[in-house]
């Protein structure tokens, strides 16, 4: 996992960016949880199927996280690492199936089952912004053309503060304030029957 402090910020960025570019994850360092070319470990699921598999153009040695799950409203996975008040994080998600829904999302700021997700669906025209504390609730939306099913996409979540950002693809979409939340994990999300893949994940802290 990378993680940086707020000092680093501006390299970091720039390395998402060029990850972002040539569809490649940044270097992983051996006890990296995020190199999915090895055995998950230390990631806690809240709901879901989730698991390491292959996935045509996934990064690492062809291998992504997958979550499989068709029946749940939600389904959440939390990261290693954090708790992070002040935040960046890249994921990129291939949305593989999904009848009432194809999504893939970057949760952030989780603690005791309350958190934010900022979230993109093959079947719909928009790029959201929700809090879920025992529901769903959405802060706000943006129109796009939705993202292909079956290719990879970019996520980028910036939290500093009470100022939220998501970027989608490297377009900027979201920037919005809520302070309801204000320190905790980050992971990956998906909705109902949504079979989604996700790799490339970078973490930057902002704190301190």
């Amino acid at each position: 996992m990378m993680t940086m402090s707020r000092r680093q910020l501006i390299a970091g960025a720039s390395a998402a960016g060029a990850c972002t570019a040539s569809n490649a994850s940044p270097a992983a360092d051996p006890d990296d949880p995020f190199d999915f070319s090895k055995p998950l470990g230390g990631w806690q699921t809240v709901s879901g199927d989730w698991a390491v598999q292959e996935v045509p153009g996934a990064a690492h040695n062809g291998r992504a996280l997958v979550q499989r799950a068709t029946q749940n409203e939600f389904n959440v996975i939390v990261a290693p690492g954090g708790p992070y008040s002040n935040v960046l994080v890249t994921a990129r998600f291939r949305p593989m199936a999904g009848r009432e829904d194809a999504s893939g999302g970057i949760v952030f700021r989780f603690s005791e089952g309350r958190y934010y997700v900022v979230r993109a669906n093959a079947l719909e025209n928009n790029f959201r912004f929700y809090y879920y504390a025992r529901g769903r609730y959405m802060i706000t939306t943006a129109t796009i053309k939705a993202p292909a099913l079956g290719q990879w996409h970019m996520l980028q979540i910036s939290a500093e503060g009470d100022r939220i950002q998501g970027w989608l693809n490297n377009r900027a979409l979201i920037d919005e304030r809520d302070s309801r939340f204000g320190s905790g994990r980050i992971g990956l999300w998906t909705k109902a029957d949504s079979i989604t893949a996700f790799d490339s994940i970078t973490v930057v802290s902002m704190d301190g």
